[in-house]
């Protein structure tokens, strides 16, 4: 077998399916819905308007969040329709090897791998600054020297609330998913609750001259501002590595998928537009802006209320991203391309322990020691090239027969699936060029590691 038919073999679907059967269905469309809203309101909303208007879009990034919020609808529209006709593990990693190949399908695995472990990495530092907040209220300041990343010379060496909440939610997460998912249930709707609370006493202290200039970075400034809050749509994506678990998976996730990306964009905006109004753009380059701009107008009290709603809506975005980094390696480890041990489901709940156990560790080491700014740059440009490759991916698997699919399509086809792709390749051109070398070491490193181990140990070239 040639170079080029090793790398792009394809995988049998029964594979797929015969290796998924395993997981128990147990999410119903709710669920999934508490899942998405539960990743994508809580990073959004909490850490990322304030930097991004600060420093990019200044107050029109009330335009970047729709703009975002657009590219991200026809991208989830694509994955909506892959989940549905495609209901297993792994997500867009899955959805490529099959479509596209073996090595297309890894690299596509490793952007998300990057994509889910870095955006938790992220959050769990946000969470960190807010819980400190929070404590704060009761007289408790925790010693600086385990409050932030690795910095020596600014009196910080490793952020151990960061890495605490990380190995809890990981450890709740492996002892069972049921479980798991009624705590985040109730999370998302506490979350929401305090972000309404917030909208209705904010809007009363918003002062429109505070919207002037309403784009000081320009028109490029408000779609880079796009390309950054891209990060606080990732829940949406996250909700297709579920499938293999989902109940009428080819109604369901559509629901999960599209229904996320709604409710998020109406939230956004809205506090976006109350946010900006309350307090000057400028000032709001700090790690909690929301309770930052209430304490601005002495609402300390919504201030308190919100840390704590903050710490909720963080708590549920990395409950998703842990859970799907968790199935995403499965789904490598299942075909082979990383060490088997990674692809194995626990006898007694039909849970990937060791996979948990993986994305754990390399998150609670990131979270611990790495700066946020350095973070979330290239958390974006996997999530592109992941949203990228997915929208490009109707095409071929239209022209499947062996794919049957009887729930959601693409409207538009193949109109849609390509303006979906074209527009996550127009905003990975606005990342910065330090993220895209990153990037480049990133998928670098996934290439050594294809073609020095899951070439050969890939379940396909055993056959």
């Amino acid at each position: 077998m040639s170079l080029k038919d090793t790398i792009f073999r394809k995988e049998p679907l029964n594979h797929y399916f015969k290796q998924d059967q395993h997981f128990i269905k147990t999410l119903t469309a709710v669920d999934l819905l508490a899942l998405g809203i539960g990743a994508v309101i809580g990073t959004g909303i909490f850490i990322l308007p304030g930097t991004v208007a600060a420093l990019k879009a200044g107050p029109s990034i009330i335009l970047s969040f729709i703009i975002a919020a657009f590219v991200c609808a026809l991208a989830g529209m694509c994955y909506a329709e892959f989940a549905s006709s495609l209901p297993i593990a792994g997500s867009a990693y899955s959805y490529g090897n099959i479509v596209f190949g073996e090595l297309p399908g890894w690299l596509l695995g490793w952007a998300l791998i990057l994509e889910y472990v870095l955006a938790v990495a992220a959050v769990s530092t946000g969470w960190s600054a807010y819980f400190s907040s929070f404590m704060k209220g009761f007289g408790i300041t925790i010693p600086q020297a385990i409050s932030g990343p690795f910095n020596p010379s600014h009196g910080t060496y490793i952020n151990l609330v960061a890495i605490i909440i990380v190995c809890l939610i990981a450890f709740f997460l492996a002892r069972g998913l049921e479980s798991s998912i009624r705590v985040n249930n109730i999370m998302v709707v506490v979350k929401i609750a305090i972000i309404i609370i917030f909208i209705l006493v904010g809007m009363f202290y918003v002062k429109p001259a505070n919207w002037q200039p309403f784009m000081p970075f320009g028109l490029h400034g408000t779609f880079a501002g796009a390309s950054t809050v891209f990060f606080a749509y990732l829940g949406f994506d996250a909700v297709s590595s579920s499938a293999a678990e989902v109940k009428d998976p080819d109604k369901n996730m559509p629901i999960g998928i599209i229904g996320t990306l709604i409710v998020a964009t109406i939230f956004y905006v809205a506090v976006s537009v109350v946010l900006t109004g309350m307090v000057p753009y400028t000032q709001l380059n700090v790690a909690d802006p929301v309770a930052f701009a209430l304490y601005a107008v002495h609402q300390n009290w919504v201030a308190g209320l919100l840390s704590l709603g903050a710490i909720a809506g963080m708590t549920t975005m990395m409950i998703t991203m842990i859970y799907s980094s968790s199935r995403l390696v499965y789904a490598t480890g299942r075909d082979g391309l990383l060490p088997k041990q990674l692809g194995r489901l626990t006898k007694t709940n039909s849970s990937p322990k060791n996979a948990m156990i993986a994305v754990t560790i390399v998150i609670a080491i990131l979270g611990g020691l790495v700066p946020l700014d350095q973070l979330t740059n290239l958390v974006n440009i996997g999530t592109l090239v992941a949203f990228a490759v997915v929208s490009f991916g109707i095409i071929p698997l239209r022209k499947r027969t062996d794919i049957v699919n009887h729930g959601f399509k693409v409207p538009g086809y193949p109109v849609v699936p390509i303006i979906a792709g074209l527009s996550c390749l127009y905003l990975m051109s606005t990342l910065s060029l330090e993220t895209w070398i990153g990037s480049g070491i990133w998928f670098l490193i996934g290439l050594v590691i294809y073609f020095t181990y899951g070439i050969h140990h890939s379940k396909l070239a055993t056959k």
